[in-house]
């Protein structure tokens, strides 16, 4: 099978299930909102995001894409989508050069809107290409990690757009960071792996939306789990809802697989290493692959060597060894094909009418970081009813009466 017959094929499965995205298009089709409009792309290309790169480019869309992580690229898809006449710029690659070249083509276009996934591609424009931001009208962002970039960014009053909160939106963080995450990640770990679940002993650095949902299905698969948290409030939850709390120096003794989802740095370090079972697993789940100090396992190891495609073996100066998934990146992309398909056509949705939201208040809208209007959130929500057949109660006249007034 040709590289690009497979990845034809894997779009072909993909959109059947992406049925909100394909509804905007029929509503959008004969208004071509994105003619003239330059979008340039970072994110994780792959079957569903290649549908959405469809959905834009029928729209009237010029498109350029690149991934948004060096390992997250599909190369099947890639070609798939380059035959369907989108300008792709990403390869399954771990060269950091090629990575920021492969940016730097997508930003060659001059786009008029960012759809990002991680913040790489509006920073990489602040810092290389600054005098190109006077041509953008704004950017869409897509993750946790991401905002925390572009709100630091806004601190430091370096953000010259509008920057809107995609992931902040409740259709996104709510089943794209708690569901999509959850699944994606346990399949990235059970498929490379093929251990059990069941009565092993879980730690998942971080009780965020993203922590709960790897959290809640691992406890559905049979395990223990145990939460690390530097949040009070997130700890407290994370007990309230059945699970146990502690830091990661009393965990790391404990453990059987490890998990981080944080969107910080050393997480797991040197010394949290020489505490591990023999044969703990770790894996990541956060943006960037610093999250499980790499570094800090290669400098200490006495042994290192390939298993099997994404499992790496560190053996240490203890006689321990430990396991590495996906090079500590992404496991759910690395190691998996991500989110499940209905998740990510809520998400892509949502990015889809917050760059309809910049055209059309091109201008209009004060510079950093704001959230996706309401009214999107609702209509994505609905359409998603509709696809799934659903119904639901609407207020009476009388009732959104009662609700606006003090009088009972």
């Amino acid at each position: 099978m040709s590289n690009s017959l497979s990845g034809h094929r894997k779009l072909d499965w993909a959109r059947p299930f992406m049925k909100v995205i394909h509804e905007l298009k029929n509503e959008y089709m004969n208004e071509q909102p994105f003619k003239g409009v330059r979008l340039g792309m970072c994110i994780h290309l792959e079957a569903k995001t290649a549908c959405l790169c469809e959905v834009l480019k029928e729209l009237g869309a010029e498109l350029a894409i690149t991934s948004s992580n060096p390992l997250s690229t599909q190369p099947d898809v890639a070609e798939a989508l380059r035959e369907k006449g989108v300008n792709v710029f990403a390869e399954r690659t771990l060269d950091e050069k090629v990575y920021w070249e492969n940016m730097d083509q997508v930003l060659a276009i001059r786009p008029h809107i960012l759809i990002d996934d991680g913040a790489d591609l509006g920073i990489r424009l602040l810092e290389r290409q600054s005098q190109n931001f006077n041509q953008l009208w704004g950017i869409c962002e897509e993750t946790t990690t991401g905002l925390q970039r572009y709100r630091s960014m806004e601190k430091e009053g370096l953000m010259k757009v509008p920057v809107i909160a995609v992931n902040d939106s409740r259709m996104k963080y709510l089943f794209d960071n708690r569901y999509g995450t959850g699944q994606s990640t346990w399949d990235g770990i059970i498929r490379t792996t093929n251990v059990s679940i069941s009565g092993k002993t879980i730690v998942v650095a971080g009780y965020g939306w993203c922590g709960k949902g790897i959290a809640m299905r691992a406890r559905a698969y049979g395990a223990r789990v145990i939460i690390t948290e530097i949040d009070p409030v997130k700890a407290c939850e994370a007990v309230m809802d059945g699970f146990i709390a502690m830091k990661m120096d009393d965990a790391a003794s404990l453990g059987d697989i490890f998990v981080t989802a944080t969107g910080n740095k050393d997480v797991i370090t040197r010394s949290h290493f020489l505490m591990m079972k023999d044969g703990a697993i770790l894996a990541n789940a956060g943006h960037f692959d610093i999250e499980v100090s790499v570094a800090d396992l290669e400098a200490m190891c006495c042994e290192h060597r390939d298993m099997k495609p994404g499992i790496e073996a560190y053996k240490l100066k203890n006689g321990r060894e430990v396991f590495l998934l996906a090079k500590g990146r992404l496991v759910n992309l690395v190691n998996g094909d991500g989110h499940p398909i209905e998740i990510m056509d809520l998400s892509f949705s949502i990015q889809l009418e917050s760059a309809l939201y910049l055209i059309k208040q091109k201008g209009k809208l004060s510079h950093g970081v704001q959230p996706v209007p309401e009214n999107i959130d609702q209509k994505i929500a609905h359409l998603r009813l509709i696809a799934d057949e659903l119904s639901i109660d609407r207020l009476t006249e009388d009732q959104s009466k009662y609700l606006q007034s003090w009088k009972m």
